[in-house]
């Protein structure tokens, strides 16, 4: 070692645990103890040992201490489709969808800070979903956070009767014992209505997304329930698949049945930009014809023209919720079974 540093020179050797303990002034175990975060660790030894590790340079050994700690300082975040395979275009799709790039940057807002890395796992088929689970009971991670359930995926109880640490993204489908974040997406839904009959539209249709997705449900009663309200009994709708390519579909659908229509909810920002394409094929202008308003105010609702007025979905506070509340529960495997359910808002702008 340098004198009067502690360091050990580069070229020598890698400074180890005993190297830090002599710094410290503590026993080898200890420093072990207080590396591998265990706790009833004396404040101020914590301190110590810390600083002896900046002194020498030692650097924790990652698969040494996964063995203490039976942590592998990974979380994986789950994307179950029923439409992904081995050959998968949905990975297509994954990294086209602004809302999947906002979800990992709210991830990783707190992941990094903790020092956790986050690995990406796609499945789609029964086979799938039970390696996935199988793999991590046998290590994998730590948890998972999942998102983009289809209707009634078996993969929330699979989980849970696995005993594995997991947080949904949007509610499950069907009751289970399983933490998650979600949306108030009826409400969000009903800020869309609010508008729209505001600004005077008179035929009002929705594009959902798929009935059997829990938000897209949600968003489709929410809307329903506000426009009976206000007096309109019969909302035209039909549905498309979240994507770009569904919404102008579904557009083209939505005015061939209903030639008067003058306003309408789109579910999410992506098929809005479909819709605006049909729309602007047709004839019609927005907003001085057909007013819209879109649902997850993404980068997608800004670069539309006109910019979109849309429901303003908080992914990035949603996805860093969910990786504070996985991250408590691989902490304490005991602790309650919990929801966070976020509000959402209107942003006006150009469409509506």
């Amino acid at each position: 070692m340098t004198a009067g540093t502690g360091r050990v020179p580069v070229g020598e050797r890698l400074p180890t645990l005993e190297d830090v303990a002599r710094v410290a002034g503590v026993s080898r175990a200890t420093v072990s103890r207080v590396i591998n975060g265990i706790r009833n660790v004396d404040p101020q030894l914590h301190e110590m040992v810390w600083n002896a590790v900046g002194q020498t340079g030692y650097v924790p050994n990652r698969l040494a201490r996964s063995l203490v700690t039976r942590r592998t300082g990974t979380v994986a975040l789950v994307v179950s489709d029923s439409e992904s395979h081995d050959d998968d275009p949905f990975m297509g799709r994954f990294f086209a969808d602004p809302y999947f790039g906002r979800v990992v940057g709210g991830l990783m807002s707190v992941l990094r800070t903790a020092g956790i890395q986050l690995a990406l796992q796609i499945v789609g088929t029964e086979e799938q979903r039970t390696r996935l689970v199988g793999d991590l009971r046998h290590g994998l991670a730590d948890g998972v956070i999942v998102l983009s359930l289809p209707g009634h995926d078996p993969l929330p109880r699979m989980l849970t009767d696995a005993g594995v640490p997991a947080v949904l993204i949007g509610r499950p489908a069907d009751p289970v014992p399983i933490n998650y974040v979600d949306l108030a997406n009826d409400t969000g839904a009903s800020l869309a209505a609010d508008h729209l009959v505001t600004r005077g539209c008179q035929l009002i249709g929705m594009i959902s997304g798929p009935a059997d997705v829990p938000a897209s449900n949600d968003r489709i009663t929410g809307f329903r329930r506000s426009m009976a309200r206000h007096g309109h009994a019969w909302v035209p709708l039909v549905s498309g698949n979240f994507t770009q390519e569904s919404g102008e579909e579904a557009m083209r659908t939505l005015l061939a049945e209903n030639p008067r229509l003058d306003g309408v909810f789109v579910a999410n920002d992506l098929m809005a930009l479909g819709a605006l394409l049909a729309l602007r094929d047709a004839g019609r202008q927005v907003p001085a014809d057909v007013a819209m308003v879109g649902f997850d105010d993404s980068s997608a609702a800004v670069a539309a023209s006109p910019a979109l007025t849309t429901v303003r979905h908080p992914l990035e506070d949603m996805a860093a919720e969910s990786a504070r509340l996985l991250l408590a529960r691989v902490e304490d495997p005991t602790m309650r079974i919990s929801s966070v359910i976020y509000e959402p808002t209107l942003i006006v702008r150009q469409s509506a």
